[in-house]
């Protein structure tokens, strides 16, 4: 592919060299470093709409603040692949998302130009506060700007950092990178002139100088004096919300316009403010790319794709994906039962319950990236009878743990969640990894958790989550297709806490939970070639455990494996404390737990991630073969 002619962007390597262009240098940069940004994501994929929106607003800060010294923070990261490119990383920059590349997210382990870690959203104010606090109490004299989206600003956590900041009266910078339109009046030249006049010191002098005024004036003209301030304001700009916390807001200002960009920021740097101070940015998601712009998720997330007609090479699935077989399960839940309602915090494609929103727009909720919210607004539907299911990836789940607990398993409200990305996820690497759910959730008393080894048994997951009305219950599936498996129209309930068996053996027995069960028979297949009968069973149920089916595996079987797609303390912490409290362990059964490693393992392709982990059917076999005190070579041997 013929890489993009960018003999100015040629020139820079690092922030220091943006400084050291003339401003009218700016506008030329910015559309170089666009034709970059969609050249490289082109051939790596990734996230890209959220990226060519904030090009002029990279290159801004950066010429404007002396970066790293000054602290710049990428709320999520989704956004940061053109901040990457020009803080010494454009040589890597095709390796994003790859194994042994770059991240996709910010990393501090990466770049001294990545001060926090960010692939959670509504994160960069708390972290930004804490980083002005630090820097306040050492002396220093840098800043501290954090860009924020409008969908991450939806977290309950941006307004506690914003209501925090705003008391402590930190000298902090919050750009709100509006690329949705969502709370923004019309950007055009009179409001760049407003936002410039505001965030200027003759207007915060005049503005200081009107309420120490209105502070001397009797109660009653005191507080009229502040209303009409706040509300001719509010009328110019749109910040009252914004200055009722403590900030000093600025805006709107054209993100695409560096003319305008440019004093405004300036204006922030240089501010003698002891406040923190708001730039509200508008954006366009994906400009400059005109097959983003007009895509409805604006090239959200993108698989690799051809720059010039835009199309994606989505390879052909043999077998639907996990989400899909989800999405279908609930519609056919749903149909039959007038109480179901699916619930979801801001994914609703990823979770494939944009289908459902076509069948029932009624009974879906999207509630923004909110999982605590979330989480209690399923409670209190659950104690009106009605059915919720929370679909939420298992990573995102961990921000609603609190109420998980307090909400609804001490209550015992039947709010029933659909764990997505369950295990490792590839490309998202390890913060969007779902490694934690079975143990955070199977050590909550009277949870259900279920583990789908197939898209068959997830089918029938949903159909027996409909039916547990009595308790929570969870049910956990992976990113990408099934196995190909034929689906019938609707799920049947499984018996609850009952496992079953696929293949008999004597020898070593296998108890899977979750969707290593395909590797477990290829293993299972690979032992009996070598003479060790092999027992492979399917769990399903982390909790209430199977203990018949444990126990007469531990009995009839010299070695027992288990295998599941999590951390340490899961599905087989529940197994081995049966197992010694039940006398199992006394006799000498030899028990080897396979589960994740005691690491967080970094993006790469699914496949190869399990390698890693040990995690696949060679890693099974291996593990079988120690417990016997065999090695892989004397059994080939």
């Amino acid at each position: 592919m013929t890489r993009p002619s960018t003999p100015l962007l040629d020139t820079i390597d690092v922030p220091a060299d943006i400084r050291r262009l003339k401003a009218e240098q700016l506008r030329q940069l910015a559309d170089e470093l666009r034709q970059e940004t969609i050249s490289a994501v082109s051939v790596t994929g990734g996230h890209l709409g959220a990226g060519l929106g904030v090009v002029e607003l990279t290159v801004a800060l950066h010429h404007v603040f002396d970066t790293p010294r000054d602290r710049l923070l990428w709320d999520v990261g989704h956004q940061a692949y053109p901040h990457k490119i020009v803080t010494g990383r454009r040589s890597r920059i095709r390796t994003l998302r790859q194994e042994g590349g770059l991240s996709g997210f910010t990393r501090r382990a990466e770049s001294e130009y990545d001060p926090f870690g960010a692939a959670h959203s509504s994160t960069s104010i708390s972290a930004g506060l804490g980083m002005a606090v630090a820097r306040d109490l050492a002396g220093g004299s840098n800043h501290v700007v954090a860009v924020i989206g409008d969908g991450a600003m939806s977290a309950g956590m941006a307004y506690e950092a914003m209501n925090n900041a705003g008391a402590l009266r930190s000298r902090l910078i919050v750009v709100l990178n509006d690329n949705d339109m969502s709370i923004a009046p019309p950007v055009g030249a009179m409001s760049a002139h407003l936002s410039r006049l505001l965030s200027g010191r003759p207007y915060v002098s005049l503005r200081n100088l009107g309420r120490s005024v209105a502070e001397v004036l009797p109660k009653p003209l005191e507080m009229a004096a502040r209303r009409a301030e706040e509300f001719a304001r509010g009328f110019v700009a749109g910040g009252t919300l914004f200055d009722e916390l403590g900030f000093y807001y600025v805006g709107p200002v054209d993100g695409h316009n560096l003319d305008h960009l440019l004093p405004v920021l300036k204006n922030a740097r240089d501010s003698r403010l002891d406040k923190p101070i708001l730039v509200h940015v508008v954006t366009k998601k994906g400009k400059g790319y005109p097959p983003a712009e007009n895509s409805a998720d604006k090239y959200h997330g993108v698989v690799k794709f051809d720059v010039i007609t835009g199309k994606q090479s989505k390879p052909v699935a043999n077998a639907p994906a996990y989400q899909a077989v989800f999405a279908k399960s609930l519609i056919a839940e749903a149909e039959a039962d007038k109480k179901i309602v699916a619930i979801t915090a801001a994914m609703p494609s990823g979770t494939s319950l944009d289908k459902f929103v076509e069948r029932f727009p009624e009974r879906c909720f999207d509630v923004g990236i909110a999982e605590q919210h979330g989480v209690t607004f399923a409670a209190g539907l659950a104690t009106e009878g009605f059915k919720p299911f929370c679909a939420i990836y298992s990573t995102f789940l961990q921000r609603g743990y609190d109420q998980v607990v307090h909400d609804v398993a001490i209550q015992k409200l039947p709010v029933r969640f659909a764990i997505d990305r369950a295990g490792l996820v590839g490309a998202d690497g390890a913060t969007h990894a779902g490694s934690f759910d079975v143990a955070y959730l199977a050590c909550l008393p009277d949870f259900v958790v279920m583990a789908a080894a197939d898209e068959l048994e997830l089918m029938h997951m949903v159909a027996t989550a409909a039916h547990i009305d009595d308790r929570p219950s969870a049910f956990r599936y992976p990113r990408g297709e099934g196995v190909g498996v034929e689906l019938p129209a609707r799920g049947t309930p499984l018996e609850i806490g009952k496992g079953r068996v696929l293949r008999e053996g004597s020898k070593i027995a296998i108890l899977n939970f979750g969707t290593r069960l395909a590797e477990c028979l290829v293993a299972a297949e690979d032992l009996g070639a070598k003479g060790l009968s092999t027992t492979v069973a399917d769990a399903r149920f982390a909790k209430p455990l199977d203990t018949d089916l444990v126990r007469r595996l531990a009995r009839e079987h010299e070695v027992l494996i288990t295998i599941e797609e999590g951390s340490v303390g899961g599905f087989a912490s529940h197994v081995m404390q049966y197992l010694a409290m039940a006398g199992l362990l006394d006799h000498g059964l030899k028990v080897r737990p396979m589960i994740l490693p005691d690491r967080f393992i970094d993006h790469a392709a699914p496949a190869k991630q399990y390698e890693q982990a040990g995690l696949d059917a060679k890693g099974i076999v291996a593990t079988a073969l120690a417990a016997l005190g065999q090695s892989v070579e004397r059994a080939r041997g």
